[in-house]
């Protein structure tokens, strides 16, 4: 799940070490407007819904979050 995760965020931005970086949201590697694209292929890709509670920093800091945030959801 975690390759996949990390594929999407790759197509907006391949530069970042997306498997070992712990603060897309808070060193603004990941703004607002990725959060929502990306939430869109999240839930295209893993069948799941993510609600407005959900989109809180510490959801998308991480790879690692987002798998476990898709985890919760599934």
């Amino acid at each position: 799940m975690e390759e996949k995760i990390i594929k999407m965020l790759e197509e907006n931005d391949d530069s970042i070490d997306y498997a070992n970086e712990t603060h897309l949201i808070d060193d603004g590697l990941l703004d607002s407007f990725g959060v929502i694209a990306l939430v869109a292929d999240l839930e295209d890709a893993f069948d799941v819904e993510i609600g407005t509670a959900d989109l809180v920093p510490e959801n998308f800091n991480s790879v690692k979050a987002i798998a476990a945030l898709i985890q919760k959801r599934v």
